[in-house]
């Protein structure tokens, strides 16, 4: 599996990044291309500790449940999102890019700035965790976009 933390890695998703545009149109969803970027850069600041959610214990237990099979086969089309990760507002796109490329970069530095190892939804974390769901998620959401 590829790995946020590799330079080469890293680089070939903000290269994919790249290639958006602001008119860039998904293939399925309701989101557009900048509250995409925004929603992504959004969890990965998760991991630096510097986006905080609440999650109640109901939830907390079903992100439990389904961490495995998440983290080993990846993002259905159109999975339900948390409500702290839905932005439904028009957000300036080269910005947007701008953070969610800096924020993504930051898994290439030593030491890694991850901070949270006990996620509000998946639970126990470790850097391998965070390597899945960090790149199924970016993944997911570019082929969303088509790139």
């Amino acid at each position: 599996m590829n790995s946020i933390f590799d330079k080469i890695d890293n680089q070939s998703i903000i290269d994919r990044i790249n290639t958006l545009n602001s008119e860039t149109a998904p293939l399925w969803g309701k989101m557009s291309v900048d509250q995409m970027l925004k929603h992504t850069n959004e969890a990965i600041i998760v991991a630096f500790g510097e986006r905080k959610i609440k999650v109640n214990f109901f939830i907390r237990l079903l992100g439990k449940m389904s961490k495995k099979s998440t983290f080993n086969f990846g993002f259905n089309k159109n999975s339900p999102t948390a409500k702290e990760f839905i932005f439904t507002g028009k957000y300036d796109f080269e910005q947007a890019k701008n953070e969610l490329i800096k924020n993504f970069s930051r898994f290439t530095e030593k030491p890694v700035p991850i901070t949270i190892m006990d996620h509000p939804f998946w639970g126990k974390m470790t850097y391998k965790d965070w390597n899945k769901l960090m790149w199924k998620h970016i993944d997911h959401h570019l082929t969303q976009f088509g790139v």
